[in-house]
């Protein structure tokens, strides 16, 4: 008898992990509206509005970091454009945001203001629904999962890899980069999307609205992360794990990786697009910058510091570097690339399993009772070609 869907998800995560997000939730869903809003400003626990604001914006890039997570740690794909995927989810619903100025901009008119500066006439044919919410939010899922889905078919099916893949995937962002950066595209070129107003007739700038766009961050962190961990941990996750570690074998005896790829790869883009989504009213802007090569490479660093492979390790590096980042970029800015560089060195070096990896390794001195669980835990790490018994059985289970 088959389980049911409602237990093997709920047996997908040890009963720590429920707390934790748990508690994480009620914090973020409770706990930061109400330092927010009811505490005054002289309050210890106050949080600003530039704080909220902040940290909102770091829950995105930690779906970004989860979603690359998901296709390099346990697919073995090193994407090098998933910042091209979180770009155009904020394209998308960033076009929904500049239908909502009306007019309020600076022109007066019912068409935005770039594409009055450039003596448009009428919206492009594509710009039309992108007055609706809904569908602004279908399709800041729909055109990365299409962009993802059509490029992965023909490059999985050709069977690029390695290093090529990941190239490839570079030149795709930069090549959209330069796209978006002309301005007869429609996208507002070199300055992008700015000067929003509202969201659903409320103002975007409100303190309820900061509030509800940073829960609904932290709420879509932990269905990623749920969602991830399901997927993992089940069979399909075992076959995606076999592929990653020995795809020859895996063939042999019987499966397509095609499939399993394509499906991880175009989930992937689809996660990074709904960030891209509630990340763009967060910022108050979107422009061809986020999809820079640097970006992506940036998200990389990311899931490396936490550690890949591990889903929890990829929220943790998002979330050091960043911080490290926002603090950095204030007080120094000129020195952040170099901190940036050092930091990716030194995690290539001393902690290729990153921040996760150090806390087993502490865990596994402390005892013999924890030195016997962490080889458990650390066995067939990312990377390494797992025994041709536990690839046979990853994929056969």
């Amino acid at each position: 008898m088959r389980t049911p869907f409602t237990v093997r998800l709920f047996q997908s995560m040890p009963k720590t992990g429920w707390v934790a997000l748990a508690i994480f939730a009620v914090v973020a869903c409770v706990g930061v509206p109400v330092a927010h809003l009811a505490l005054p400003e002289g309050h210890a626990l106050h949080l600003s509005a530039y704080t909220v604001s902040l940290l909102g914006k770091i829950l995105c890039y930690m779906v970004v970091a989860v979603a690359m997570d998901l296709i390099w740690g346990y697919a073995g794909i090193l994407s090098l454009g998933h910042g091209l995927f979180f770009a155009l989810g904020g394209y998308a619903f960033g076009m929904y945001l500049m239908r909502q100025i009306g007019r309020d901009g600076s022109y007066q008119s019912d068409l935005p203001d770039f594409m009055v500066f450039l003596d448009w006439k009428e919206l492009p044919w594509y710009w039309a629904g992108s007055d609706s919410f809904l569908w602004a939010l279908f399709l800041a899922m729909a055109l990365p999962g299409l962009v993802a889905f059509v490029f992965g078919y023909f490059a999985f099916r050709s069977r690029i890899k390695g290093v090529y893949f990941s190239i490839i995937t570079q030149a795709l962002t930069y090549a959209a980069m330069l796209l978006f950066f002309r301005n007869e595209t429609g996208f507002g070129g070199n300055n992008g999307f700015t000067d929003f107003k509202r969201i659903l007739g409320y103002s975007i700038t409100s303190p309820e609205m900061r509030a509800t766009l940073f829960a609904l961050s932290a709420l879509l962190l932990i269905a990623c992360l749920v969602l991830g961990r399901y997927l993992v941990s089940s069979r399909f996750g075992r076959v995606l794990a076999a592929i990653r570690d020995a795809e020859s074998r895996v063939m042999f005896i019987g499966y397509n990786p095609l499939h399993y790829k394509l499906f991880m790869w175009t989930l992937s883009a689809v996660l990074c697009g709904l960030a891209g989504a509630l990340y763009v009213p967060q910022v108050g802007i979107i422009n061809p910058s986020e999809m820079s090569p640097a970006n992506s490479i940036e998200i990389a660093v990311w899931v490396a510091v936490g550690g890949r492979g591990t889903l929890v390790g990829a929220v943790l590096g998002a979330g050091i570097v960043n911080l490290a980042k926002s603090f950095f970029t204030v007080t120094v800015p000129e020195y952040w690339p170099f901190f940036l560089g050092f930091l990716f060195i030194a995690v290539t070096l001393y902690l290729p399993d990153g921040v996760v990896g150090l806390w087993r390794k502490l865990r596994a001195r402390k005892g013999p009772d924890s030195a016997a669980a962490a080889p458990a835990a650390t066995a067939a790490p990312v990377g390494e070609a797992a025994p041709e018994t536990t690839v046979a059985k990853g994929a056969t289970a």
